[in-house]
């Protein structure tokens, strides 16, 4: 729902504020209204936090849009507690850069597998800064995670028991790694 998105990916120099900072908005609205009601104190899953949007605003912010970004993004982010676990879905930039051609979603097909591994590489040095989170990497190159069709219930099932018996700060799940 971001309206910037589709010309970012024609004109990321032209549209890369406008498109962080639609999203930051987006987010933070709703992380207020989950805060409003106490649903922090039960159960939440998150496709985001606050960390994702500032990795991608370094990724393609000049260095004087970042400053400004960071500037906006202290005044309207709402204070929220950090995650009891985050679930990092890894994958090679080639493999990832598969699953977007897969995907089929025009805007996106001019993104080169070198870019998505230099995010990878972000999110990596990320999670090695931010040592109190607690990271459960899941590699996803290959197994039931690689299946454009979706994964079987056994494999989902298999990553549930290991969400489960998460003991962290950091650990890794690889299909086929003594899961079955």
């Amino acid at each position: 729902e971001n309206p910037f998105l589709a010309q970012f990916y024609t004109d990321r120099a032209r549209y890369a504020l406008p498109t962080q900072l639609s999203f930051l908005f987006q987010r933070a609205e709703q992380a207020s209204e989950l805060m409003q009601g106490g649903i922090f104190t039960s159960l939440v899953v998150s496709d985001f936090m606050f960390a994702k949007d500032d990795l991608f605003a370094q990724w393609t912010l000049s260095d004087e849009e970042y400053k400004l970004y960071q500037r906006i993004s202290r005044d309207v982010a709402p204070p929220t507690p950090p995650p009891d676990l985050v679930i990092w879905l890894r994958a090679p930039g080639s493999t990832l850069r598969e699953r977007v051609l897969k995907r089929g979603r025009a805007m996106e097909m001019g993104l080169l597998s070198q870019e998505l591994q230099a995010l990878d590489d972000r999110y990596a040095a990320y999670f090695a800064r931010a040592t109190t989170l607690p990271v459960l990497a899941v590699q996803t190159a290959h197994g039931p995670w690689a299946d454009s069709e979706g994964t079987s219930d056994h494999a989902m099932a298999a990553l549930i028991e290991r969400i489960a018996g998460f003991v962290g700060p950091r650990e890794q799940f690889e299909w086929g790694v003594g899961d079955g």
